[in-house]
């Protein structure tokens, strides 16, 4: 089964950057793919989608202009980024990468529009 590994997670102080990685087969070469993040006792939340192309991203409206999504396409790899500026300590949370079915190459923003995930990252802004 196709697999998404994250790394780059940590702690940080608030206004602090971080960059999160998300790996995943070149099979995913043609999915949309995004970033979601789950706090204890909250719903899983969009972050960031970006489509199979990078032409097409989407924001939460918390991270709007603090946080940048892109990828690389590789022949065997994808790689997804998520750059994330001016942490607060509400971006607190574990990150998880998300890639939709290969036929789905468009952003999207709810989970259930996502196949395969990843077994995410905590992120930790101390105030």
């Amino acid at each position: 089964q196709a697999q998404l590994e994250e790394s780059g997670g940590g702690l940080v102080q608030a206004g602090d950057s971080l960059s999160l990685s998300c790996v995943g087969p070149g099979t995913f070469g043609t999915s949309g793919m995004g970033w979601f993040r789950q706090a204890p006792g909250k719903e899983r939340e969009f972050v960031a989608g970006i489509s199979w192309s990078g032409s097409s991203t989407d924001y939460a409206d918390s991270v709007n202009g603090r946080f940048t999504i892109s990828r690389h396409n590789a022949l065997n790899t994808v790689t997804v980024y998520l750059q994330m500026n001016s942490l607060k300590p509400e971006d607190t949370s574990v990150y998880y990468c998300a890639a939709r079915d290969p036929m789905r190459p468009t952003v999207a923003t709810r989970p259930s529009e996502y196949d395969t995930w990843g077994q995410g990252t905590q992120v930790t802004v101390s105030s």
